[in-house]
């Protein structure tokens, strides 16, 4: 059965398939079970009866039979003048489940702290459920560089709904998205409802809505992440992120002169990461450009400074006073004592 797809499984959590009741049974009396028990039934991912633990990613824990009877029964109340025999089939199927075992608590990956989503489509659940939620605010960390047309046009529909009930959007970006007619096309059109400024470098992807809930990403190809609830949690993002913004240029407003002729803005930046030892490639992901570009703006700074070779550009970068801050003042990070942050 391996590699069955959602195809081969039509059915909901009311009405499992055979081997899907077999694992979410063995889940459900011993806590958890490994991924690779569930891989040759994708359905139980997919009707979120199963999710990652977030303390083992190689295993994954149930969601309790109680949350997946309330899940049920929200969906059924809509069918229930023509669907009363599948009611009575949810409430049965979680009571023979819940009789398996001690309850299970939430809290391991599906708890109202920290959830686990795995998927595009369930972190795009969540978000469409925060989106209808939020009421007063909205603040997001966008990383990378140009905003594709596309990554804009997908969350047009969220956006002019929270402007619609009056929502404040803050949003940061790297210096290179200033370049970006998408950005600026999205921004005009969303008039003063968003605030966009920007940064050399941001943190990773960041989304919070009403300052009670934040989304993160959980791995480098965004297909997991977190949604954070937990009070603490989630003051600590606000914290860093409002700390970020009065680093950040307006994007109406100019970036600053280097005040060294002949050397950009950008090239600065590049200046300050190659004192520090970093590669191109890391440069080039930090900064949100191409690892093209990066090298051809190295090679300017070299130029520039009449280097003819990586040890004697560090050399006089340093000489002019490239490698430190470009125009960034140092803070203070929730827990950390005084840096400076780039």
């Amino acid at each position: 059965m391996a590699g069955l797809g959602a195809d081969d499984h039509p059915h909901g959590a009311d009405r499992l398939c055979e081997a899907g009741d077999r694992v979410y049974s063995r889940a459900v009396r011993r806590g958890r079970v490994p991924r690779a028990d569930a891989e040759p039934v994708p359905c139980l991912l997919e009707l979120a009866l199963l999710h990652p633990d977030p303390d083992d990613m190689d295993w994954l824990v149930p969601t309790a039979p109680q949350e997946v009877m309330t899940r049920l029964l929200r969906g059924v109340h809509d069918e229930v003048s023509a669907s009363q025999r599948r009611v009575g089939a949810a409430v049965a199927a979680v009571e023979r489940y819940a009789g398996l075992g001690p309850s299970v608590v939430p809290g391991a990956g599906e708890g109202t702290a920290i959830r686990v989503l795995d998927g595009l489509s369930r972190i795009q659940a969540a978000m469409d459920e925060a989106t209808e939620a939020c009421t007063t605010e909205v603040l997001t960390v966008q990383p990378g560089g140009i905003r594709p047309e596309h990554e804009l046009t997908e969350g047009l529909h969220r956006a002019l709904a929270l402007r619609g009930r009056g929502v404040r959007m803050r949003d940061l970006y790297t210096h290179v998205a200033r370049h970006g007619q998408g950005l600026l096309n999205y921004l005009e059109l969303m008039g003063g409802t968003v605030q966009a400024r920007t940064l050399d470098e941001v943190i990773d992807r960041l989304i919070l809505f009403d300052r009670t809930v934040a989304f993160i990403p959980a791995n480098a190809d965004r297909t997991l992440a977190l949604e954070l609830r937990h009070p603490a949690l989630v003051e600590y993002l606000v914290t860093v992120f409002e700390r970020l913004w009065r680093l950040a240029i307006p994007l109406t407003a100019p970036l600053p002169d280097t005040g060294i002729e002949g050397i950009s803005h950008r090239e600065q930046s590049i200046a300050a990461l190659l004192a520090e030892g970093h590669q191109d490639a890391v440069i080039a992901e930090r900064l949100g450009i191409s690892v093209r570009t990066c090298r051809a703006h190295i090679a300017r700074l070299s130029e520039t400074l009449g280097a003819a070779s990586r040890t004697q550009l560090g050399v006089r970068i340093a000489q002019v006073g490239l490698d430190g801050p470009t125009d960034v003042p140092s803070i203070t990070l929730p827990g950390q004592e005084s840096r400076t942050v780039r």
